[in-house]
């Protein structure tokens, strides 16, 4: 020890106050993720993207459904995925896609692949007389978009920090043109120009301003990809990064992949120690306490940082140019990266690293200068290693998401001796079933080849087109599509893991439903809840139980013990596990670009579905746990109750935004017995009728997510005024729910959606409407047909009938 000077007693001090911090507030539980945001971190309502001129996606894409037989590098069969191949340029009648206009892609690539497979009748092009009419050929198109065994797919695309680690890891490991051949280069190329903005940034994601975060690594993305540092795109890259200290400031995760690549020295990384993992499981700071996105993603940081794993850029030309261009002429060897460890671009600084987080750090800069002790490095590291493995093997060697898969893409080539045997490592077993699971995330639109936040939202998005058809008493009238959606949710039940894998910190998760498929293996409170709703729903009808998969009622009652399993001390339920810290976690933020990410905190949304669940239950199964049910509900309520706010709204966490989490909040009273009279609901009910917009509807920007409050405009994207379908809907949902008096209201609203129907059926896609972390948009291309199908719906089957409202013409 006599070998760290002041090392010891910098260790104390971090160690006392991190002591008295736990006690202090051991007791407390996880507090709502939706404080107000500090003003230096505010999304401001001029920041809008301007997206340069569109590049167009070269004709002659086609999505490839895989039912392939089961692949003897893989522990399971491949389920809902998609593979792109492109079969030659072909002409095409498609619109450009006009970034300037809407950021988001309207899926026209894959709907019109859907579309022009369809076999059975199409919907006519003629103005549908009213709303039966309307929700009909709603129907009608979207059956067309359902894939042959019985999921519907969609573009999960959206934030930009994903495809740029794909990139890397392939550039890396020499695997670049397996992974991407010219092709597919070439519409990875498109959609990082389509997204550069006219500052020459990128955002984080497709409607955020250009953030360092996004233009350095979509820059290097772009240069990796074959784009030279000459063309006009990358010489307005380098502008932005300049005006804003050069790749020095870009935040840590960004840094961290370019230290991989060999552009960024290891000094000037924040450690990532992998011996955390060897601290005792009671220990307050263990990872396997943290929310399971942000340990996954941390663990193969951290056996790629105790390696000091580098890409050998000096003998690479790209890399080599890369490490003069991101620093705007600085010579490479003299920069000083130990003073930026904690560097970080206002811009990009969401949640700025708390004190107690960088004094952590800069002990720890400490422990990696002086030590670390050998033996103990190795067996952390061995560890993480096999831990690693473990997640491949669960889940088919996806990882629980595109931020680790790409990490596990690059640990399993490096692991194998990719550093030294490059050749004999990219033939490796584990590194062969990683590439041949690229394509799961993999998706092309009109701008381009992107990658998705996740392998799919299919369970998701077929369980919420399951529930907009039942609510529409239009069962019988699309049996096949019933059926085949009632098949592919039976099948995709999650039966691994029965009693968890606590060596790896995973609990019990037989009788989910993960929010893609079932072989990845990490199944969600929430779209546990929407699926096991829908097979309940479906269950009822006797044509699509005899004609459909069966599902026996122990699987069913498998579900129960899931959802009750998961809910929290404080009543509501999280996401992916139990809460297993609390709130103080986050002074141990290590991103500054993500809010809330240590712990898995309880959700509106995520404990109104799983309470609708086990009401949906008790209807079928009376006798099952009657009493526990009851129970967790009324704490379920409860909290519901406790996380509503002094204007009567519901902030939502994974929606965009306070429509979303009003109407979860809603739903979720009323099943558990409060009347839509209580002083809650009227209260929710208030605020969303004070925010309709005078065309009708409701819209709020991304703002509302970044800085937790409504945020309306007066124009968002791909829309004619403030208001967007899926907006609307989630507010006609809750408002018809909660049986809202003002029936003139509600008959504004399914009027915009109606309007807004196109001939074929279907609606434009508008802004986004997905959320994570906070900061970070995402889309689904679903929402736009299933909610306002479901809004209509709700309109002609209840709200109309029970208010005398006449029918709507459009």
């Amino acid at each position: 020890m006599d070998k760290f000077p002041g090392a010891v007693e910098t260790a104390a001090v971090a160690g006392a106050v991190l002591a008295s911090v736990w006690f202090l507030r051991r007791g407390r539980p996880a507090s709502y993720p939706g404080d107000a945001v500090p003003e230096t971190s505010r999304l401001r309502a001029d920041a809008k993207l301007k997206p340069v001129a569109s590049r167009i996606v070269e004709g002659g894409w086609r999505p490839k459904e895989e039912a392939q037989p089961k692949n003897e590098l893989l522990p399971h069969e491949v389920s809902g995925q998609q593979v792109w191949e492109f079969v030659g340029s072909t002409e095409t009648d498609m619109e450009p896609f006009r970034p300037e206009a809407n950021p988001n892609s309207a899926d026209c690539i894959f709907r019109r692949a859907k579309l022009n497979a369809w076999t059975g009748p199409k919907p006519d092009t003629a103005q549908p007389a009213d709303v039966n009419a309307a929700l009909h050929k709603g129907f009608e198109f979207y059956r067309m978009l359902q894939c042959d065994d019985g999921h519907w797919a969609g573009d999960y695309g959206g934030p930009h920090f994903l495809l740029p680690g794909f990139v890397i890891a392939a550039y890396i490991t020499g695997r670049l043109k397996t992974m991407y051949p010219d092709s597919h280069c070439q519409a990875i190329q498109a959609y990082l120009l389509n997204h550069q903005q006219q500052d020459g940034g990128w955002g984080s994601h497709i409607e955020s301003p250009s953030t360092m975060f996004g233009t350095v690594l979509n820059y290097v993305a772009l240069r990796l990809a074959g784009v030279d540092a000459d063309d006009p795109a990358c010489k307005k890259g380098r502008e932005f990064m300049q005006q804003h200290g050069g790749a020095l400031y870009a935040p840590s995760w960004a840094k961290f992949w370019l230290a991989c690549l060999g552009v960024y020295d290891w000094d000037g990384i924040a450690p990532v120690p992998p011996e955390m993992w060897m601290l005792p499981s009671w220990f307050p700071l263990h990872p396997g306490r943290f929310w399971c996105h942000c340990r996954m993603v941390y663990l193969p940081m951290c056996w790629l940082y105790a390696r000091r794993f580098t890409f050998n850029a000096a003998q690479d030309p790209v890399a080599a140019a890369l490490r003069s261009e991101l620093y705007g002429g600085q010579k490479y060897s003299e920069i000083p990266w130990r003073k930026h460890v904690h560097s970080c671009a206002d811009i990009d600084n969401y949640s700025p690293i708390h004190p107690v987080m960088r004094l952590m750090q800069d002990v720890l800069l400490v422990y990696e200068r002086f030590g670390p002790w050998q033996w103990l490095r190795k067996v952390s590291c061995d560890f993480a290693l096999e831990y690693m493995h473990a997640e491949d093997l669960e889940t088919n060697y996806l990882t629980i998401g595109p931020v680790s898969k790409a990490f596990h893409i690059l640990v399993s080539w490096v692991a194998a001796g990719g550093e030294t045997k490059p050749k004999e490592a990219s033939e490796s077993r584990p590194f062969q079933a990683h590439l041949a699971r690229v394509p799961a995330y993999m998706w092309v639109a009109e701008d381009g080849m992107k990658v998705q936040g996740y392998n799919g939202s299919m369970a998701w998005d077929t369980a919420f087109a399951v529930q907009a058809v039942v609510e529409a008493g239009m069962v019988e009238s699309y049996q096949d599509m019933s059926t085949r959606a009632w098949g592919w949710l039976v099948k995709e039940q999650v039966r691994s893991l029965p009693h968890g894998d606590w060596r790896h910190f995973r609990q019990p998760i037989q009788g989910g439903w993960g929010f893609s498929t079932a072989e990845q293996a990490w199944p969600v409170s929430d779209t546990t809840a929407e699926a096991f709703k829908a097979v309940l729903l479906l269950r009822k009808v006797p044509s699509i139980r005899s004609a459909g998969r069966a599902m026996p009622d122990e699987h069913l009652c498998d579900s129960v013990r899931f959802l009750l399993s998961y809910q929290n001390n404080d009543g509501g339920w999280a996401t992916y596990e139990n809460n297993r810290g609390w709130k103080w976690y986050e002074l141990l933020n290590p991103s500054e670009v993500f809010g809330d990410i240590m712990i898995d905190y309880s959700y509106v949304e995520c404990s109104s579905s799983a309470m609708q669940a086990l009401a949906y239950f008790s209807e079928q199964f009376p006798d099952h746990r009657a009493g526990e049910i009851r129970r967790s509900i009324a704490r379920g309520a409860r909290f519901i109750e406790e996380m509503q706010r002094d204007d009567g709204s519901w902030f939502g966490c994974w929606g965009n935004c306070f429509t979303y989490g009003c109407w979860f909040g809603i739903e979720g009273l009323l099943i558990a017995g409060r009347k839509p009279t209580c002083k809650a609901i009227q209260k929710c009910v208030k605020f969303l009728l004070g925010k309709q917009n005078p065309d009708g509807g409701w819209g709020e920007d991304f703002a509302s997510c970044f800085n937790r409050e409504y945020a309306p405009r007066e124009k968002l994207y791909g829309c004619d005024s403030g208001s967007t379908v899926v907006q609307t809907a989630w507010a006609l949902l809750a408002l018809m729910a909660a049986d809202c008096q003002e029936s003139k209201a509600i008959q504004r609203g399914v009027a915009l959606l109606l309007k807004r129907q196109l001939a074929s059926g279907d609606w434009a896609q508008e802004n986004i409407a997905g959320v994570f972390n906070r900061s970070i948009g995402i889309t689904y291309t679903a929402f736009r047909n299933v909610f306002p199908i479901w809004a209509l719906a709700r309109f002609e089957t209840q709200y109309g009938p029970r208010h005398g409202c006449k029918t709507l013409k459009t």
